[in-house]
């Protein structure tokens, strides 16, 4: 009888592991389940992320002024669109994955070993907030050298984009040495900062480490305590524990042990990516400089400009005046020449009128009303540019021309083509007006990317056209018929010509001579020749070069 009785419970001992044992392979198999599910969620949501951060500060890229790209620099804000959003990136898949599960597995851990002895537990309630203090020093200290790492990006990925956008310079001066080696320093000075930062944060996998041993050490000594005078009939300071007890206390600082590492992992990975979600949340705060006000003038009648005791200066440097009280009207039609040495001035005068800067002082009209005034896109589809630097976009010659007007037609492209006598080197071209440009226009002369950029402008039909030393680099012949194409295809169009050459603006309206941000005289060619002694003297030596060429 004894004996059916053993067997009967060992039956259902048996049954009951059998029981245990399904349970714990289904809560294993949902376990690998909701952690694929995790791991997947957390991969997707994490680029996710990064594609809005970069499309949100693309768009918001779009919107800011000159001043506002100054502020940043071209390098810093391509930094901030890469290294720093994958930095996020990063630390954001690291954090979906392990935020709820280690600190709720920790949670559950400390709960289980507190109800099994809570003096016990106490151990753990000294050792982790000492922990903690060692995690704050690490933050503390590693934080502004990730601050000096990013900077040092900024400087790193403006030499690799002076050397490429210059690469024709380098190779023609043999500099490929000097700017390895410039290179190599920044990229050293990274390497360096980067070192310092990461073997900073070395030490939090070893604080967590002796963190979680001491605890055992001091469970394993007070529980065997314990556990030696409760065999003895006696309780070690009121505590009273067996062996199962141990075993079990032992696995949960296990669990705590991983939930630690698991929140160390992530706390290294939010460190480094503190810095670049600091830098990346400043650029989508920037307010831009310029704002187009409500009830904004849509309408631009006419091609007049007024400059009003204008005066300006850049943000960087308010101390320097680069115009000054500038005083001058411009009728509707008129063709305006102005000459002027390096720095005087020449160039933002023009990026006045079509607000690229914002005067510091005075105001700048279009048909009568300040500039400010009228709705930002209205006023630039008005104002045609061609800049000192021709920039074409990889892509035919019609997509690059259509940047002037997406509707065009071939027709329309053909008639601006011929008035920026460009038709003539396009018609040889292979493909012609489908002719692939490549990037930055490197496989046209400058010429050539000049009376492009020429005919895109006018394929906009401006109320007003500003041509910036656009025409430097096409011989006298081609410049003077592109000058009597304006002046017989589009004389109602203000023509603004900021030149070099005399022979460039000689048969404007009126000259305006430049010196020092001030505007030094205003007159016709021959008016100038007479009372202007810098006009004079540019004429005369630019007279003199061409007979010694002769």
């Amino acid at each position: 009888m004894t004996a059916l009785n053993a067997l009967q419970g060992s039956d259902a001992s048996m049954s009951m592991i059998y029981h245990y044992a399904v349970a714990m392979l289904i809560l294993a198999a949902l376990c690998f389940v909701f952690g694929a599910a995790g791991g997947w969620i957390s991969v997707q949501g994490s680029a996710g992320l990064a594609k809005n951060l970069r499309n949100g500060m693309f768009s918001h890229i779009q919107t800011f002024s000159f001043e506002n790209i100054d502020h940043f620099s071209t390098e810093s804000l391509v930094t901030r669109m890469t290294t720093d959003v994958n930095n996020v990136q990063q630390a954001f898949q690291m954090i979906l994955r392990v935020v709820v599960k280690s600190p709720v597995s920790m949670i559950c851990a400390l709960v289980l070993a507190f109800s099994i002895n809570w003096k016990i537990g106490l151990i753990y309630v000294v050792v982790i907030p000492i922990l903690g203090l060692g995690l704050f020093w690490v933050a503390k200290v590693t934080h502004p050298i990730f601050q000096r790492v990013f900077r040092k990006y900024d400087k790193l990925n403006q030499i690799v984009r002076e050397n490429l956008h210059g690469i024709r310079v380098v190779k023609g001066f043999v500099r490929e040495d000097y700017e390895s080696g410039k290179f190599k320093n920044a990229s050293g000075e990274i390497r360096k900062d980067f070192t310092k930062a990461e073997k900073i944060l070395a030490c939090n996998s070893p604080m967590m480490q002796g963190a979680i041993y001491i605890c055992l050490i001091l469970i394993s000594w007070l529980s065997a305590k314990a556990i030696v005078r409760s065999n003895n009939g006696v309780a070690a300071m009121g505590i009273s524990m067996t062996t199962g007890d141990l075993q079990n206390l032992i696995a949960y600082s296990g669990m705590i042990l991983m939930s630690l590492m698991m929140l160390s992992m992530i706390y290294v990975m939010v460190m480094m990516s503190r810095e670049s979600a600091r830098r990346i949340c400043e650029v989508l705060n920037e307010k831009t400089s310029q704002n187009t006000i409500e009830h904004a003038v849509r309408d631009v009648p006419d091609g007049e400009v007024e400059f009003q005791n204008v005066s300006f200066h850049y943000a960087s440097d308010p101390n320097r005046q680069c115009l000054k009280d500038i005083n001058l009207h411009i009728r509707s039609g008129e063709t305006i020449g102005i000459v002027g040495s390096t720095g005087s001035g020449k160039s933002t005068l023009v990026s006045l009128i079509a607000r690229l800067y914002d005067v510091s002082s005075g105001s700048v009209r279009v048909s009568g009303v300040d500039v400010r005034r009228y709705d930002m896109e209205a006023l630039r589809n008005a104002v045609a540019f061609v800049l000192q630097k021709n920039l074409l976009f990889a892509g035919t010659i019609k997509e690059n021309l259509r940047w002037g007007n997406p509707d065009a037609t071939d027709e329309e492209i053909r008639d601006v083509c011929r008035l920026a006598q460009a038709d003539s080197f396009i018609e040889n071209l292979p493909d012609k007006y489908d002719t692939h440009i490549e990037q930055g226009g490197a496989n046209l002369s400058g010429g050539q990317k000049q009376r492009l950029c020429i005919a895109r402008a006018l394929l906009k039909q401006p109320k007003i056209l500003i041509l910036d030393d656009s025409t430097s680099a096409v011989d006298s012949r081609t410049d003077a018929r592109i000058r009597q194409a304006f002046a017989d295809y589009i004389p109602s169009t203000t023509k603004i010509i900021i030149a070099q050459r005399i022979t460039s603006v000689q048969d404007a309206d009126r000259i305006v001579v430049m010196d020092g941000g001030l505007i030094n005289a205003v007159g016709t060619h021959e008016e100038l020749l007479k009372s202007n002694a810098i006009y004079r003297e540019i004429y005369e030596s630019q007279q003199k070069g061409g007979r010694t060429d002769e």
